[in-house]
């Protein structure tokens, strides 16, 4: 019974956005909007994506770039109303759903696969 609220709570408010299919390895860009005071403006992170993990409206995933030699990770919510889009730059291939040690790399090290 429990299952079901849940399930009805998540298609009756739920907006579903539809997304290319991408994995872990993956290098993709999201696009998101920010508010700024009045203002609105859109703005990308380009990285690889760490892990994915939940289900239904709790869905996430993580992304991972280098900038200036520091890591950078973001995790964004499937469901956010603030994502506008998000492109697959490149397939990559990893053995692992979730692939920790990839924050460990550094250099050439951090490629990963096509």
């Amino acid at each position: 019974m429990f299952r079901n609220i849940i399930k009805y709570t998540e298609d009756q408010f739920s907006s579903k956005n539809h997304f290319p299919l991408f994995h872990s390895g993956d290098t993709i860009t999201v696009f998101f909007e920010i508010k700024e005071g009045e203002k609105k403006r859109i703005q990308s992170f380009k990285g690889v994506v760490i892990k994915k993990q939940g289900k239904g409206l709790t869905k996430s995933f993580t992304i991972r770039k280098i900038s200036a030699g520091i890591g950078i990770e973001r995790i964004f919510i499937f469901h956010q109303p603030n994502i506008r889009k998000i492109e697959v730059n490149k397939k990559g291939k990893v053995r692992r759903s979730k692939i920790y040690y990839f924050r460990t790399l550094k250099g050439k090290k951090a490629r990963v696969k096509s």
